[in-house]
């Protein structure tokens, strides 16, 4: 047979033998929730004591770009571990044609070391020698606890091993190692599968998809404690989700006519032979993620009027709205029902402003009213317009709907004219409201808004001062050129909105719903404040109770603004003993209270509340930890009524302190001693079981807010250290301090000859120190 003839089989099969495939893992969720998972991923903290062992497949066939995304995966991971000696150990060893040991658990003992060397790792190359690997681990982690500690091995691979993994894996698993299986690339989900812990599907994971990678791990850690969320809100989830596998194979696309050769000499028969076409196709193997989702900044559908609102990471959004309501926050939202008011809107229609400025005023007007006015609302608007004289178009609440006021509006003509401002405040003040206007506290709020772009011709301060005479609020709207008049027709730069392009007076509006109905928000988050828990954690109240308290005060610390200038808290616990769990100026920042909180420790034994009360006036709410003099001061005490009845004495001291103490008592009976506790009858909440902590959040935070509002004494509790005495002058305070002491507190220790006998400080809260002009007084200090 001619050697030509035999080619074309050679190319079908070689052809044939090579087999391409891609693989995948989804999860089937919205677009919202995928942002949510990614979110939440930074949100979970491991503080657990674990030993954990990434073990990295560095061979040829995961090549050196899927290697660094191991790493980078491996280092997304040590973010969430509270990593040092007693808690997280972390420790990496890469395997190819053998395995070679990067770090021991025992090197590093902060997450910033571990992360540089795990960034350091050099790609190997060789074989994927994934069963020699395991082998090497059945003596132990290499630097690890020996097993005195949840092990966990998180193996990173493509799972194309040139070797038996599945017995190594068994006995690895057998051991009470937990084996996350990580795939890499194109992984082998089989071999993945066969080398995960149980159930598998949650140990199951693909590093290329970094944030969900590491948000499917911690969630599965999450179920055994090993990790926490910082929101006690977030929750684990399950979702639908598939691996899948691109694969091409090979179809029968039909027969054509091929030559082939015969027995007899130099003939060739020609016969039909198939040919083949290659496609594409997936193979999907459907299964259950389960992933951990936190409330986002839009589960509360903020953008209204139809506003799509888009998540900016925690607890920031912003909102895409209608061409109505763009540029307006949460576009446009309505005007509170508590806002009784009255507002006129006073229209410059003169020749000054021009026929443009003037109807851009009346399409600000058009876009407010329908922006903030529905049926429910209790604001009433009218429209006036000037020049020469005042015409009121639509007078104050007469108007059957929105709609019909926008058309009325609509008809107001431009007249042109002088500009007689100060003329038409005298009418408004007399005539703009009604003649028949009820007073006192039956009347709501009169507000005139002045839109104008021109200066006016005629005197305006003293009609504006008949005005304000009149109790009408005025607020002035328009371009820079007059501002300085608006602000003297008004009374202050504070009621005055200006821009500076034509375009940005509409971005005005939200500005103005705020002026024209400002109501206090509930809460104090800008309030001054230092804040301590005391929790109870006796043996009466049980470790699971005290879960309960653990997550009701992290929900009422989310209601506060934690940094150091606004509220610090602090927490104590009691039981067997009497511990800080942190204290006030041990974190700054809420999300790590919120982690620390979760991490108090559940005591047991028998609890004595005075003691604990004791404690926090001894060693908590004193300035040497972190407590802020001048700054107002509370205690809320969860407790289950059990060994409260020495309390009452201690309370009593930390009141007369200038400490305020909430009590709130868990249980079905209310002990005489926790009312004795108690005191004031404002100072007791009573809860009848644990799982209805959260139905009293609103009291308790209205009870720490009014409190924070109260009158300070800078001299309680004693900012004065060691003996010292706090001296009240002058709207500030003074420590006298005893012999051999010194310093604004009475901290610093003074040797004999270097200082008199007694020294006396003067302090005041302007962050300032200056020495004292006269050695024959007392020196002073400014702090």
């Amino acid at each position: 047979m001619p050697p030509f003839l035999c080619l074309p089989a050679a190319w079908i099969l070689l052809f044939y033998t090579v087999s391409p495939s891609i693989s995948l893992q989804e999860v089937y969720v919205s677009r919202e929730t995928t942002g949510k998972i990614a979110v939440a991923s930074k949100l979970m903290w491991c503080s657990a004591a674990v030993d954990v062992l990434f073990l990295l497949d560095g061979s040829h066939s995961v090549g050196k770009g899927s290697f660094e995304r191991s790493k980078h995966f491996a280092m997304a991971i040590c973010d969430a571990l509270d990593i040092n000696p007693v808690r997280v150990r972390v420790g990496a060893l890469q395997f190819g044609s053998t395995p070679h040991l990067e770090f021991p658990l025992d090197s590093f003992s902060t997450r910033q070391e571990v992360k540089a060397n795990i960034k350091g790792i050099v790609f190997k190359g060789g074989r994927t020698e994934t069963g020699l690997a395991l082998k090497s681990l059945h003596r132990g982690f290499p630097g690890g606890r020996d097993g005195a500690v949840p092990q966990l091995l998180i193996i990173v691979t493509d799972g194309k091993a040139q070797g038996p993994v599945a017995l190594p894996a068994k006995q690895l698993k057998e051991r009470g190692i937990i084996v996350f299986a990580v795939g890499v690339r194109f992984p082998r989900w089989e071999e993945l599968l066969t080398l995960a812990s149980e159930p598998k599907e949650q140990h199951v994971l693909l590093a290329e998809q970094v944030e969900d990678a590491t948000n499917g791990l911690l969630s599965t850690l999450s179920t055994s404690a090993l990790c926490t969320s910082a929101d006690p809100d977030c929750r684990v989830e399950a979702h639908p989700c598939e691996r899948k596998t691109l694969e091409t194979i090979r179809e029968l696309a039909g027969h054509a006519l091929c030559w082939r050769g015969s027995r007899q000499a130099d003939a060739v028969l020609a016969v039909r032979c198939p040919f083949y076409s290659w496609k594409r196709v997936f193979q999907t193997h459907p299964g259950t993620c389960y992933r951990t989702i936190c409330p986002g900044p839009c589960d509360s559908q903020p953008c209204q009027n139809g506003g799509t609102c888009i998540p900016e990471g925690v607890d920031r959004y912003h909102c895409l709205c209608p061409l109505a309501f763009g540029g307006e926050v949460n576009c446009a939202p309505k005007l509170s029902l508590e806002c009784r008011i009255d507002i006129l809107f006073l229209l410059d229609s003169s020749g000054g402003t021009t026929l443009e400025g003037f109807l851009r005023a009346k399409a600000f007007v058009k876009r407010f009213v329908q922006a903030v006015l529905s049926e429910d609302s209790r604001a009433r608007v009218g429209v006036a317009s000037y020049s020469r004289d005042l015409i009121v178009t639509v007078p104050v609440g007469e108007y059957q709907d929105v709609p019909d006021l926008v058309r009325r509006l609509d008809s107001i003509p431009f007249r042109g004219g002088p500009t007689l401002t100060g003329s038409a405040l005298l009418q408004v003040s007399e005539h703009g409201f009604g003649s028949g206007s009820r007073t006192g506290q039956d009347r709501p709020r009169r507000v005139v808004v002045l839109l104008t772009e021109s200066h006016t011709h005629d005197e305006v301060a003293g009609p504006a001062d008949h005005a304000r005479a009149r109790e009408l609020l005025l607020l002035g709207v328009g371009s820079e050129m007059v501002q300085a008049e608006l602000e003297e027709i008004t009374g202050s730069s504070k009621n005055v909105m200006v821009y500076t392009d034509p375009q940005d007076l509409f971005s005005q509006i939200p500005e103005l719903q705020r002026r024209l109905c400002s109501q206090p928000r509930p809460g104090c988050q800008a309030q001054s404040l230092d804040l301590v828990f005391l929790l109870d954690a006796s043996a009466s109240v049980g470790p699971e109770n005290f879960a309960q308290m653990q997550t009701f005060i992290r929900k009422c610390t989310l209601r506060f603004d934690v940094n150091p200038d606004v509220t610090q808290v602090g927490l104590v616990v009691y039981g067997s003993q009497v511990q800080t769990a942190f204290g006030l100026d041990t974190h700054s920042t809420r999300a790590a209270v919120l982690r620390v909180m979760s991490q108090a420790p559940y005591l047991g034994g028998v609890g004595s509340a005075g003691t604990a009360l004791l404690h926090i006036d001894d060693k908590v709410m004193t300035v040497q930890r972190g407590a802020r003099p001048g700054v107002p001061k509370a205690v809320v005490m969860i407790t289950g009524g059990s060994g409260a009845e020495d309390a009452a004495v201690p309370a009593q001291k930390l009141r007369s302190n200038g400490i305020s103490v909430l009590v709130v008592s868990v249980g079905a009976v209310l002990r005489e001693a926790v009312r004795r506790l108690a005191g004031p009858r404002d100072s007791l909440i009573h809860v009848a079981a644990y799982t209805d902590l959260r139905y009293h959040q609103d009291a308790l935070i209205e009870w720490i807010c009014r409190e924070a509002k109260q009158p300070v004494n800078l001299c309680k509790p004693s900012p004065c250290m060691n003996e010292g005495t706090c001296v009240l002058k002058n709207g500030s305070y003074r420590c006298e301090c005893r012999g051999g002491w010194g310093g604004p507190h009475c901290e610093n220790r003074i040797l004999r000859g270097d200082a008199p006998m007694a020294d006396s400080f003067h302090v005041e809260p302007t962050g300032r120190q200056q020495p004292a002009p006269s050695q024959q007084a007392p020196r002073h200090l400014r702090i």
